[in-house]
């Protein structure tokens, strides 16, 4: 789910045919903010009670943990990728801009790979992943808060740049000197000030309790990544945005989902799992968490092995690296307009407060 995705007439039903459907909650999304407290808290007891033990045992980053791979990040990128591709309509409606993409991304992934630095393509990476997953939770909010766009603009932005010198401070750190090191929490840290500044000061535009809690949830959001990195609790740091992201782009998925399939299943996926008596809510979770479990512990072993017998050499990473990589980035690129008014999956989504 993009941030996009919502705009004005985000409190409209789209084609939701009876009192029988689904909505989406913004109180519901508003409620996935409290990792921030407990995060916050769990940080403070560790320094106060717990002699430092989470922050020396933890992972440097949550991507160290496989499971927190198959809990977070890749599950619902993979339920993006099941959606779109599941639904036939969908699949033919947006095939011109998949094959495109598809091009693109071999392109400066493939070929650029061999002509552009490392680094330059993963801060370019790094750039897109912060962008998404801010501009996700900048425009829920946005359905409730209304800025005229050159603010909703000024402090995505501002979020967006504070983020990507936290991500880079985190997931680059190793390769990084203390001068370096200082100098990006230097940056990112003025940014969180500018973000407070700005936020106080276009407050003023939001005429309701529930918008202003949207907004400062989002600035919340960032500021807390920022302090949970300058802590070194970076597994912490990176588990909040994630966790909000992910669970948002769930709840929209299984909303959708609800509304399109359980009074009449509309594709294979769905009829199946009719006959096997699954409720509509847990069909495209179950599916997705299957196969991220399979693809991440099991990929990459299947394929040398594949690859081993009838080649002779094995493929480094081929799944969680290439086909993973392949996907997260046509979800990036998809969830930007598949969400957005008038698109066949906004047919299904009604929001209420």
């Amino acid at each position: 789910m993009s941030a996009t995705t919502i705009s004005d007439k985000a409190l409209s039903a789209q084609d939701v045919p009876d009192g029988n459907q689904l909505s989406v909650s913004f109180r519901l999304l508003l409620g996935l903010y409290a990792i921030i407290p407990l995060c916050l808290l769990l940080q403070l007891f560790d320094g106060w009670f717990w002699q430092g033990f989470l922050q020396h045992n933890l992972p440097s980053s949550p991507k160290q943990f496989l499971l927190f791979q198959i809990i977070f990040g890749t599950p619902h990128i993979v339920a993006s990728s099941i959606l779109l591709v599941s639904n036939t309509e969908y699949l033919k409606f947006y095939k011109l801009k998949l094959i495109l993409m598809t091009v693109a991304i071999i392109t400066a992934f493939g070929v650029g790979s061999l002509f552009i630095p490392y680094k330059a393509l993963y801060v370019t990476v790094a750039a897109w992943t912060v962008y998404h997953v801010l501009k996700q939770q900048l425009g829920v909010g946005r359905g409730l808060y209304r800025l005229p766009d050159w603010v909703f603009y000024l402090l995505l932005w501002l979020s967006v740049t504070a983020g990507l010198f936290v991500y880079i401070g985190i997931f680059l750190k190793n390769s990084l000197d203390v001068q370096q090191l200082e100098f990006i929490k230097l940056v990112s840290g003025s940014l969180c000030v500018g973000l407070i500044c700005s936020a106080l000061l276009c407050e003023r535009y939001v005429t309701t309790q529930s918008g202003r809690c949207f907004l400062w949830s989002n600035v919340l959001l960032v500021l807390s990544t920022f302090y949970l990195f300058v802590q070194q609790y970076y597994f912490l740091a990176i588990l909040v945005p994630r966790l909000v992201h992910d669970a948002t782009a769930y709840i929209f998925y299984v909303v959708h989902d609800y509304n399109k399939h359980h009074r009449q299943p509309q594709n294979s996926m769905y009829r199946y799992a009719a006959r096997c008596h699954l409720p509509v809510f847990i069909v495209l979770p179950l599916c997705s968490f299957a196969l991220a479990f399979v693809l991440e512990s099991y990929g990459d072993s299947a394929v040398n092995a594949v690859t081993e017998f009838f080649f002779g050499m094995e493929i480094n990473k081929a799944i969680t690296l290439g086909v993973l990589g392949y996907l997260a980035l046509m979800h990036y690129y998809t969830e930007a307009f598949t969400w957005k008014q008038g698109s066949p999956y906004r047919r299904f989504i009604a929001f209420s407060k």
